[in-house]
This record gives C-alpha cells, structure tokens and sequence, in this order.
C-alpha cells in the first residue's frame, strides 16, 4: 500500500496514543516558568532548518513537564514516551511514529523522515518530541546503532526535541553530525530557582519564610516539591510543611516514589549475593551528602568507585558497573580524571539510609 505520509493537525487526532495523551495532561497541569528553556528552543529552530535539540536534567527536575507544556502549546509536534511500559523498544517506537503520521510507505526511520520533509512547505518544521530517552532499552539493536535509530543525519525541516538523564558523553547512545544544541537544566541554577520559587508560592499564600525554607530543602527538584506539596489540604498545609522541613517527615506519596526508586536498584527477587554488594555500596553512598548539602557539610561531597571498592573490599569493576546502572538515581562530578558519585537528593539519600541499614 503506497500512502504519502500526512502531517498531525491536532494531539486529539483519533492516531494519537490515548496513554500519551493522559502523560502530556498530568504533566502539564500546574506548569509553572520555564521560560529560559522555551527560548532556547524558539532560538534554536529559528537559527537552523534542522537538528537535535536535547534537555538534560536530574531525576525531578522537571524534563517531562517541560515536554508535556511544549506539546500543548504546540500541538502539531509529535510526542513519545520512552519510559512508559512496553515503549522502551525502536520497533514500538517507529511504529508508533508511522502511525501518527498516517504512513506505511517506508524503509527506515530515515526514509519516512525524508518523505515528510519532502512535502514541508519551505518554513514549515516538523517536530518530533522523544520524553525520557535514557530509557530505551537497545539491546535488540543493531550493535553501534543510535538509541530509537534515530538519524545520524537530518532532512530539511525536521527536528527531534529529546528529554534525557545526565550521561557520561562516550556513553551517549547517539552519533549526530546535524546541528544539535544541548541544554542542561543544571547550568540555569538562578532560572530554576526562580521557577521553584514561583511553583511554591502557588500553595503557601505569600509566606516568604516558608518559601524560603522549601526552596532550600527542594534542591530545585520539582518531582519533590510536588509530592510535598500534594500531600494535605490546603487548610492543614502551612502546619504539615513547617513540621515536614524541621522533621524530615516524607508524605506517603514521596515515600512510594523512593520506594520504587529503591526497587529499581535493588529489585526485591535479586539474587542474595547481588543483592549484598549493592546494599553495601549504598552503605557507602548515603554516608555522602548530596551537591546543596555538601556545601556546608564537613565530609566529602561525593565518593569515587575506586573508594567504595576500597571501603567493602569489592571489585572495582563490578561497582563502576552497578553505579553506571544507577546513573538515574546519582550526581556525578569530573575530578582529577576520576568520576565521584553522590545521591541526587538529600531526602532520597535520607530515605536509603534508613532502608539499607536496617536491610
């Protein structure tokens, strides 16, 4: 069957996945700021006539959020959710890509990318928006091969806007020699506390001290102010989160967050020998306090694989592996030719260091 491909008008179209759509809503609401980020993107469309444009950002710092807004605004863009189940794989996502846009006419990603530039009207743009690509899984994937395929090279007009976790460069997942821009919500540290800020005063009614306080404990993560926030009425919110800050209290909802963070790690049906490195290097690890702590801390804000092998006697390789593997869930920082790791969050640290010392 010879279809020419036909571009989506609408996220509502009837070939749009339901389950994409229910993420972009949830993820959308109570959206605040995020200005900066939004034009570097204009800017970088505008500047070239294709290209990648990638996000990079810790766990909760608002990657996924920031895709949903940009979709709803912008509702001719493509989306994909790699980190929804049964999505993590090139086949589902090309798949799904075709059929958003109406096609079966076509070899590769690449030829069904070239179709559609084909028929751009000379400044029109066709996005494709990728949340989560730290989550596909390539194992089924030809050997060397991009994450999703995705093309080394682009036609005219076309684009892909990526969401990811931070890596380590020589473990990227891509090859690209097309214009591509990369913007690491880490370097913006007074946009995002600025956003923070204005997150919060949406539920503390103008109470600055408070503000101040929460800014300060959120380590500009949003995914924990949200869980923080969400956890009581509003008439019981301003007492609950004074408490919560002095305490260290985490709402049921963050706790089931960690929860399943921790699962991750350390599934439940590990095996008992695996299961005990990785308690033992967790041991280690929330003994270090995480990048806003250390730097009133006394003690070293992050830890080398080399020194948690040295502290519970394991092999230096099997811990570089298992910490690769938690790459997620940890802050790395370059020095002196080593890489040092530490938890991402100081609450998510807290929260393991009661679970692995009693485990």
């Amino acid at each position: 069957m010879n279809t020419s491909p036909r571009l989506p008008t609408s996220i509502n179209s009837p070939s749009y996945p339901t389950e994409f759509q229910q993420v972009i809503l949830k993820k959308s609401q109570n959206f605040v700021g995020r200005t900066f980020v939004f034009t570097a993107i204009s800017n970088f469309l505008q500047r070239y006539d294709r290209g990648y444009f990638i996000i990079i950002g810790a766990t909760g710092s608002g990657k996924s959020a920031i895709l949903a807004k940009y979709v709803t605004e912008n509702p001719q863009v493509l989306y994909y959710n790699a980190q929804l189940p049964g999505k993590n794989r090139a086949e589902e996502f090309i798949t799904t890509i075709s059929t958003q846009i109406e096609t079966e006419n076509f070899t590769s990603l690449h030829s069904l990318l070239q179709q559609v530039s084909d028929i751009l009207e000379p400044q029109q743009k066709f996005i494709i928006a990728i949340d989560a690509l730290d989550a596909v899984n390539h194992t089924d994937q030809t050997k060397g091969s991009n994450l999703f395929y995705l093309p080394r090279y682009l036609p005219r007009g076309v684009y892909f806007l990526l969401t990811r976790r931070p890596y380590l460069r020589k473990q990227s997942g891509l090859l690209i020699e097309t214009p591509f821009q990369i913007l690491d919500l880490a370097t913006y540290p007074q946009e995002n506390h600025g956003d923070i800020q204005a997150y919060i005063r949406r539920y503390v009614n103008n109470d600055e001290e408070l503000t101040a306080k929460l800014t300060a404990k959120s380590e500009n993560n949003f995914m924990y102010l949200s869980k923080i926030l969400y956890a009581v009425s509003e008439s019981d919110r301003t007492a609950y989160l004074r408490e919560a800050i002095v305490t260290g209290q985490l709402p049921p909802a963050l706790e089931a967050y960690y929860q399943q963070h921790l699962h991750k790690m350390i599934p439940p049906n590990a095996p008992s020998q695996e299961r005990e490195l990785k308690l033992s290097i967790l041991r280690v690890l929330v003994q270090v306090p995480s990048e806003a702590l250390a730097q009133t801390a006394l003690w070293l804000d992050s830890v080398t694989a080399a020194a948690i092998a040295s502290t519970i006697d394991a092999d230096e390789y099997d811990v570089e592996e298992i910490l690769e593997n938690w790459r997620e869930f940890l802050t790395l920082q370059q020095t002196d030719r080593e890489i040092s790791y530490s938890v991402y969050h100081s609450s998510f640290r807290d929260f393991l260091s009661k679970q692995v010392n009693f485990g």
